[in-house]
């Protein structure tokens, strides 16, 4: 009797143990779709479903790969015809100057003075054209009558050779062919056999250092034209002709 009674006290247990669970389990959802319940009023009143549309929009935007943007041709220099633009305060400023040599008025007549003082470079002398073709003309018949003994030419003076910076360049082709390669010394001996040392800079091909002393000593003016004879390595025997020896044949 105690042995049938066991398994049957064991089942009538847990079959109440399960209805238990079961009402359990039935509270639990409920009490669970009561609070998702709750949960959606509140977002309703809040309107957070919108802001959250917002952002899920947002985000699928952003997802969305940009459209490449479209590089506008270059357009080459020398293809514009227009002239390059430029701003109002460089337009008005006045050209860039061009810094060279200028040939001079030779039909400018100033009145001749043969002063030794170079300082005041207003008082400058200009010859004429008939005086300056006139001085060309008695050099060159010099070098002539002076033969091809000796490496030889001619050089008109103009008004950066004997005023200012003092600077007498040499022809390019004598100067290669006969001059030193490097710079060096040189002796200028004029007429009288005075001489007056000079510095030859080979790259510049010229007179320097001493010239302006020659220059000053001689009285030399723009117009006068010199003979060059090259006598030795580095020494020139040097004639002068002056500008004002026109006025003498006038006479």
């Amino acid at each position: 009797m105690s042995s049938s009674a066991g398994p049957t006290a064991i089942n009538r247990r847990k079959a109440q143990g399960e209805e238990m669970a079961a009402v359990a389990m039935s509270s639990y959802e409920e009490q669970r779709q009561r609070q998702v319940e709750a949960n959606k009023r509140k977002l309703e009143e809040l309107q957070l479903h919108h802001l959250s549309a917002a952002v899920r929009e947002a985000a699928t935007a952003a997802a969305k790969p940009s459209p490449a943007k479209k590089r506008k041709a270059r357009v080459p220099r020398d293809a514009a015809a227009e002239p390059p633009r430029r701003s109002g305060r460089v337009a008005n400023l006045p050209d860039k100057p061009k810094y060279r040599e200028e040939v001079l008025d030779f039909g400018r007549k100033v009145r001749r003075t043969y002063s030794s003082g170079r300082k005041d470079l207003e008082n400058r002398v200009y010859a004429t054209d008939e005086e300056r073709i006139h001085a060309i003309t008695k050099a060159e018949e010099l070098e002539e009558e002076l033969g091809t003994r000796f490496p030889i030419f001619v050089k008109p003076m103009t008004q950066s050779h004997v005023t200012g910076g003092f600077w007498l360049g040499l022809p390019t082709p004598f100067s290669r062919k006969h001059l030193p390669k490097r710079d060096e010394h040189i002796t200028l001996v004029d007429e009288e056999d005075d001489e007056s040392d000079t510095l030859y800079l080979a790259r510049k091909i010229g007179l320097s250092a001493g010239w302006r002393g020659f220059a000053i000593d001689h009285k030399l003016v723009d117009g006068d034209c010199l003979v060059f004879q090259l006598i030795e390595r580095t020494k020139f025997k040097v004639y002068i002709i002056r500008a004002s020896s026109y006025h003498e044949n006038e006479d």
